[in-house]
């Protein structure tokens, strides 16, 4: 067991704790009891992440690349790099001067298919090579920007029908077969490299999703007969939220390891992007029960927190009351309202807890650390800025061989 340490309060001195071994707080009954916050509270468990990272750097078949957008927390950049991540995905220069500024070593790629031309300029003055276009706008843009370098690496973003995503990302992004060919032919005249790049869907739960967008893949090089280097299968990787399983991670990468066989690129150079897959089960959110209205909970915190993906698609996760948990208690379903005034504040759930919750009670709602501290907001007034870390693993999350 690591040598554990503990401050009231997280402080910048303390974000080395990942190669020193230390943590803000021994548990969350701790943290609840010595922070006494008003706001929730945000955990990290670093050893989640990086035994999730460290699982998909040995068993994906390809160079694993972190979504920056899933979650920029500078600990959770600093435990995968500590991990083993060397490779990072941004999608604005704000991310770009992020991970520049805190790990000035790791490898950018800006596979964002529309940026800005300071974007680009700037980007490219930082050492970034790497770009995704979707049309001859932005690959012009590129070029123009770049001044012709003849060191761009080009990857052309395709565009994929979404069968088990669910989050659907073919409408705004990506190139048709036939746009996709046109410009692997234009971009082979200023790339000193070529790729190609697509995204099945967030959480994708059918791992044959990326068999067929490798065979789309494959008709298109075949069409535009360019040399093609790299094939960046993207993200959509699934985490097991309740409701909604999945999967193990190996079928996912079974499959995309026997495609690049079967259509005959495994010649070439693969390239993952897990975000959500990475971090998921290594965040958590702590909120306080402020009124309890028969089975509706009022929480400090909502859809315009870290709740997003409880509201508007209505997603589960796991929860539990922090400390006075008894091994045989009743157990209840419960429907959540966030602090806001928006009625639009409401996860429908159902959520299950001890029927006894009250007000004042502090729960855990897990599998927050890709997409709920990234896209929480100021509304209303409600915000936080309370992230600790603790050793271990959440109660819930039980690591098997094969989802590791």
């Amino acid at each position: 067991m690591k040598t554990l340490e503990y401050s009231q309060y997280y402080t910048e001195e303390k974000r080395d704790f990942v190669t020193e071994g230390k943590f803000d707080f021994l548990n969350l009954p701790e943290a609840v009891a010595s922070l006494k916050s008003e706001v929730p509270i945000y955990v990290i468990y670093p050893e989640v992440i990086k035994t999730r990272a460290e699982y998909f750097i040995g068993n994906f078949p390809g160079r694993v690349m972190f979504a920056v957008k899933a979650n920029p927390n500078v600990t959770v950049l600093k435990c995968l790099w500590d991990a083993g991540i060397r490779h990072f995905d941004v999608a604005s220069i704000n991310e770009v001067n992020l991970v520049a500024g805190l790990l000035p070593e790791a490898k950018m790629y800006f596979m964002h298919p529309v940026k800005s031309r300071k974007a680009i300029r700037d980007s490219y003055a930082m050492g970034i090579r790497h770009y995704a276009v979707d049309s001859m706008d932005e690959l012009n843009k590129i070029i123009e920007e770049t001044n012709e370098a003849a060191d761009l690496v080009i990857h052309i973003r395709i565009r994929l029908e979404n069968q088990s995503a669910a989050y659907d990302l073919s409408g705004k992004f990506g190139a048709s077969e036939a746009s996709a060919v046109n410009l692997l032919k234009q971009a082979a005249h200023y790339s000193s490299r070529l790729g190609i790049t697509f995204h099945v869907g967030s959480q994708t739960m059918d791992s044959s999703a990326y068999r067929k967008a490798l065979g789309v893949t494959k008709a298109i090089i075949d069409s535009a007969g360019v040399p093609v280097e790299f094939i960046d299968v993207g993200g959509g990787f699934p985490v097991a939220y309740p409701g909604m399983p999945s999967a193990p991670l190996s079928n996912y990468f079974s499959q995309i390891k026997e495609a690049m066989a079967e259509f005959g690129l495994d010649h070439l150079e693969l390239v993952g992007e897990p975000g959500r897959a990475l971090v998921a089960e290594g965040g958590s959110t702590l909120a306080r029960v402020e009124l309890r209205r028969g089975n509706d909970l009022y929480l400090n915190e909502g859809v315009y927190g870290s709740f997003f993906d409880a509201g508007t698609p209505e997603w589960r996760y796991p929860t539990s009351r922090i400390g006075m948990n008894k091994k045989h208690e009743t157990i209840a379903e419960y429907r959540f309202f966030g602090p806001t005034c928006d009625s639009i504040d409401t996860m429908v759930g159902p959520f299950h807890l001890p029927a006894n919750i009250k007000e004042g009670d502090w729960i855990e709602v897990a599998n927050l650390g890709a997409y709920g501290q990234a896209m929480a907001t100021h509304f209303n007034g409600f915000q936080s800025d309370i992230t600790i870390t603790v050793p271990g693993f959440p109660a819930h999350l039980k690591f098997v061989e094969n989802n590791t």
